[in-house]
């Protein structure tokens, strides 16, 4: 059964979610991550071209020539996902097909709307029988 993470009370979501792929890239551990908002995504792609200040974390849009051999991948769908290991949603809503990844991660910010559609999210997956981590990230991003 996919193991789901919440990080929760990010200051930042994207600077959030940038820190938690880095963690992960820095693990040699590949991540998907489900951004269907073109401006979500951008905004992912930006900061991650700065983060970590001294460094790279290689990424990808998923249709890119380069996704086969790129561990960071971004995806505005998750039709052709060419692994099931770590999926990262940064979509409001709980992301389709989810189940067939060993982890979902869920970044939610302080914001009174991103909180709500988090709480939405949980209810979800709580309802399903999922066994939900809480992680509180208001200390860092």
């Amino acid at each position: 059964m996919t193991q789901v993470f919440f990080y929760h009370n990010a200051s930042d979501r994207i600077a959030a979610a940038v820190a938690l792929i880095g963690k992960a890239f820095a693990q040699r551990k590949a991540m998907l991550v489900y951004a269907p908002a073109a401006e979500v995504a951008a905004a992912l792609d930006r900061q991650l071209w700065m983060h970590p200040p001294a460094g790279f974390v290689p990424h990808v849009d998923i249709n890119s020539p380069l996704a086969g051999e790129t561990p960071v991948l971004i995806a505005s769908t998750l039709e052709s996902a060419p692994q099931d290991e770590r999926l990262l949603n940064l979509s409001r809503d709980v992301p389709p097909g989810f189940s067939r990844f060993a982890s979902l991660i869920e970044v939610v910010s302080q914001g009174d709307e991103e909180r709500a559609d988090g709480r939405k999210r949980a209810r979800f997956y709580k309802d399903r029988g999922y066994d939900i981590r809480y992680l509180d990230c208001s200390g860092n991003a």
